[in-house]
């Protein structure tokens, strides 16, 4: 007679978030030698151009898998909390929001707004399409549970911005001070992001199961920013033989 092996005990609530910081510690983005050489100050003006480029079209799809995120909550406290993430990005009336930041530091860089507007062929790498298509399909595959945690690499996020912000100011005097205002938002956005989606995974993964898929999506999203950052390096090799 077969029996079922018995199902493995939930991790302690403590232990389930060390689990989670333990994956932004070892696999985030920060760690990529493209932001290694970044914030030391190594990269040509061409490099950070194809970079500020390249990463603005993962910027204008995060209120869109914002959108598919919020479409799974089923209260309207939820609704509201994730509805915010959406006007942090596109803004509540033109000319607001992270997007527009994020094209203001294109142009301050002497990047032409219409080109990063128009995300022509040339202007976005495949590798680049190709892994935030991956993460906003999974947004709209997974349950809110898995989706919800992906976006966990928030709480790495506000000490890489000010990291960021040091390195530009010290190595990059050539962009205009004002350009950094998205990197200076997201600190605070994403301190307060990353707690609230915390609170939320840790409610709701209440098995051992839920607890390790919500670690896998985790590490998902580090491999999206990870192979973001594989595809503009790359380019930046290639240009250069």
């Amino acid at each position: 007679m077969l029996t079922s092996a018995p199902l493995a005990e939930p991790w302690s609530a403590a232990e389930f978030e060390a689990r989670l910081r333990a994956v932004g510690e070892e696999r985030y983005h920060d760690r990529h030698p493209f932001n290694l050489r970044m914030h030391s100050g190594d990269l040509s003006r061409e490099e950070l151009r194809r970079w500020i480029a390249n990463r603005f079209h993962y910027q204008r799809h995060i209120p869109v898998k914002d959108a598919l995120i919020t479409a799974k909550l089923d209260t309207c406290a939820l609704r509201r909390t994730w509805l915010r993430r959406i006007q942090d990005h596109d803004g509540q009336q033109e000319g607001e929001g992270g997007i527009e930041r994020w094209l203001r530091l294109g142009e301050a860089a002497g990047l032409d707004r219409g080109t990063l507007l128009g995300a022509g062929a040339g202007t976005v790498l495949p590798g680049v399409r190709l892994a935030v298509d991956g993460y906003v399909n999974f947004c709209r595959l997974r349950p809110p549970l898995e989706a919800v945690a992906a976006s966990l690499t928030e709480l790495s996020a506000p000490d890489l911005m000010r990291t960021r912000i040091d390195a530009f100011e010290r190595h990059y005097t050539w962009i205009e001070p004002e350009g950094l205002a998205y990197f200076r938002t997201r600190v605070s956005q994403g301190r307060r992001d990353s707690r609230e989606a915390l609170d939320l995974v840790l409610g709701w993964a209440r098995t051992r199961d839920e607890q390790e898929r919500a670690v896998a999506a985790l590490r998902f999203k580090c491999d999206v920013l990870w192979s973001l950052l594989d595809a503009v390096d790359q380019a930046g090799r290639r240009s250069r033989t």
